[in-house]
């Protein structure tokens, strides 16, 4: 394929068109290919990197405003990571036009093989391109087109399933389950309100009220997250 047609292509397929082309050849230019390193995309992923989550955090905190900064940045982490990026370029196709070193690529055709730290950073290194080409604006309307469902379904995630993360997390820090202390309760039977706490092994959390059990142990679990997420909380990029 040339380099027209590569241009072209990829323009094409993410919707975007660049009025500096020689920014978007940098895009698709992994070191393998390039004459050095500082002319293939790995200054443009590590810009990319940034703009990307700028761009997600921008739209966590204007779209959820009901969101604590525990429960953004846990969204955040679920979408600004590798994986994510990797398939976002799948998904648009950009991995054929991609200028790759023939060892990178394994396999023929339809069925050849990219590794997809490769096609997160391609995909990293175009973002920040069409920063540099376009403006904030465009890169922005860019990234939520993107990754707009994976946004959403990691909220809606993240506000139904905080004891699965906590357990999740309890089991890879400590090894252990959280098990859920019911401290209170109040009101008649039929309008009780519920006082539990998360507990890990002898450390108790902040407790929480909830209508139910079940919904108490939720909150709780939310509660016990954010004290955790300074020391355990990364992101995978």
């Amino acid at each position: 394929m040339t380099w027209e047609d590569r241009l072209a292509g990829c323009q094409e397929a993410i919707g975007v068109c660049f009025d500096d082309l020689e920014i978007l050849r940098h895009c698709l230019t992994h070191s393998s290919t390039a004459p050095t390193r500082l002319e293939s995309n790995e200054r443009l992923e590590f810009l990319g990197d940034a703009v990307l989550e700028l761009v997600v955090s921008d739209y966590l905190f204007r779209t959820f405003p009901e969101r604590s900064e525990g429960e953004m940045t846990r969204i955040r982490s679920a979408v600004v990571s590798r994986t994510t990026c990797a398939e976002v370029c799948v998904e648009l196709g950009l991995e054929q036009f991609l200028s790759l070193g023939k060892g990178l690529v394994r396999g023929t055709g339809e069925s050849h093989i990219i590794p997809s730290s490769i096609l997160a950073a391609a995909i990293e290194a175009l973002i920040a391109g069409i920063y540099l080409d376009a403006g904030y604006e465009v890169v922005r309307e860019f990234i939520e087109r993107c990754l707009m469902d994976r946004i959403r379904l990691a909220a809606d995630t993240e506000s139904r399933n905080y004891k699965h993360l906590l357990q999740q997390l309890a089991q890879k820090r400590y090894g252990e389950t959280p098990d859920y202390l019911l401290l209170d309760e109040q009101g008649p039977d039929h309008a009780k309100c519920f006082e539990v706490a998360a507990r890990i092994v002898d450390e108790t959390f902040p407790s929480a009220w909830g209508p139910s059990k079940k919904e108490a142990e939720q909150m709780a679990a939310q509660q016990a997250l954010d004290e955790l997420l300074p020391t355990t909380a990364t992101d995978d990029h």
